[in-house]
């Protein structure tokens, strides 16, 4: 382990960016600066609660993400669509340094994937205005205009947790017939864990400690371009 910058930690040798072709993005704590749902629950007013079992979630004291999840959008049953534009309009803002390392990468000639445990209505947003190639992320039911505490099923199946995570990366290195070990992987949160075990670089970005032990490149200071100083881009 080499801090090769302040507060930039690196494992083993520098990797070179013209090995790799994909790059799969978590999305809350990770291109943004918020957790949707946290921010759902606060304007809903069961913010507490909901952000106690996000952040139990994050730091894998509870280990079953669907869990996890089931019991926070049980807590905004009822609660109106219209929370879900609030957040986006007034509360989401990109991490620093997501919109440069985005950009970088694609000129680069990877292509982009977007994998969420959150939900559709913000990764749609996110995922254009970054440039996104690939998305997947959770659909939340919505009866007369409220939420109804559950997520629909898509064709993939109906919740992104860990092992999701670590089969949109898989497929999509599939795709577009390059090894694993040819993606990148970055997000901040034990669910995160099993993608970034399955690609070729792991990259933490002021994540929680599990994830930072694990992760063989971690930005624990500034934005995330700052994953293009761990790189040799020559």
């Amino acid at each position: 382990m080499t801090e090769i910058a302040p507060g930039l930690i690196l494992r083993g040798p520098r990797p070179r960016l013209a090995e790799f072709r994909f790059a799969a993005f978590d999305m809350d704590s990770t291109l943004i600066a918020i957790e949707c749902i946290d921010e759902i629950a606060a304007l809903a007013g069961v913010g507490e609660q909901v952000a106690a079992i996000t952040e139990a979630a994050m730091r894998g004291e509870i280990t079953d993400f669907r869990e996890s999840l089931r019991r926070r959008l049980a807590l905004l049953a009822g609660q109106p669509e219209s929370l879900l534009e609030r957040v986006l309009r007034e509360r989401l803002r990109f991490n620093p340094g997501a919109r440069e390392l985005c950009t970088a990468l694609k000129a680069a000639g990877l292509k982009l994937g977007l994998v969420s445990g959150g939900f559709t209505h913000f990764t749609r947003f996110v995922a254009a205005e970054l440039g996104m190639d690939f998305v997947r992320a959770n659909e939340l039911e919505v009866v007369d205009g409220r939420l109804t505490g559950r997520v629909r099923l898509q064709a993939w199946g109906d919740v992104v947790d860990g092992e999701q995570k670590r089969l949109f990366l898989l497929e999509h290195c599939e795709r577009l017939g390059c090894s694993p070990q040819q993606a990148m992987a970055v997000g901040d949160g034990a669910n995160d864990l099993p993608m970034m075990g399955a690609a070729g670089l792991s990259v933490a970005f002021h994540a929680k400690p599990r994830v930072r032990e694990q992760a063989r490149v971690s930005i624990e200071s500034g934005g995330l371009e700052r994953l293009l100083e761990a790189l040799d881009i020559a």
